[in-house]
């Protein structure tokens, strides 16, 4: 889907988390548990979580060079409180929610031929139960992945940034039921 942003404006730019730990490298800035700490530490992360035995952060000077250089970060994030957390960057944000059910993420992992399934598939109800205790929280846009194709789901995505949608709390306990 980002690549779909990014074909349709060149200006969507996938935000490279800061990672440290195993696991896939791509699309990450790898680095230490002790350089986020320190990053922590001097208030210069947004937000920062541990998953599949690794720890991640969205750093401001990586939001910052992005926006500088006249890009759209497009942050890849799986928990309510890191989508609120980086609302501190000033700028003017579009929160989207991509959902689609269980059984088609097994599907696409196993398409992917991804070797932790059973993790993921364990995130996605750690997900599913962190969306339900936060069901009061704002989205600009809901989409449900499985209904759409990547395409689709980007025109909507960069309809929502054109029309500056706004967030409002959406329906996210008949979505995720």
């Amino acid at each position: 889907m980002t690549a779909e942003l990014s074909r349709l404006r060149p200006e969507f730019t996938l935000f490279q988390r800061l990672k440290a730990g195993p696991g896939r490298t791509t699309g990450y800035r790898l680095t230490t548990a002790d350089h986020i700490d320190e990053l922590s530490r001097a208030g210069e992360l947004l937000y920062r979580n541990a998953r599949y035995d690794a720890e991640y952060a969205i750093d401001r000077r990586g939001v910052s060079d992005l926006v500088e250089s006249g890009r759209i970060p497009v942050l890849h994030m799986g928990q309510v409180a890191g989508a609120t957390a980086v609302g501190a960057y000033p700028i003017r944000w579009v929160k989207v929610l991509l959902w689609c059910p269980l059984s088609v993420t097994e599907e696409r992992c196993q398409g992917r031929g991804d070797k932790d399934l059973d993790a993921r598939l364990k995130v996605w109800h750690e997900t599913r139960h962190d969306l339900l205790d936060h069901a009061g929280s704002p989205w600009s846009l809901v989409l449900e992945t499985h209904r759409l194709s990547a395409a689709e789901a980007a025109h909507a995505i960069d309809q929502a940034v054109a029309d500056k949608a706004t967030a409002k709390v959406r329906d996210v306990r008949r979505l995720v039921a």
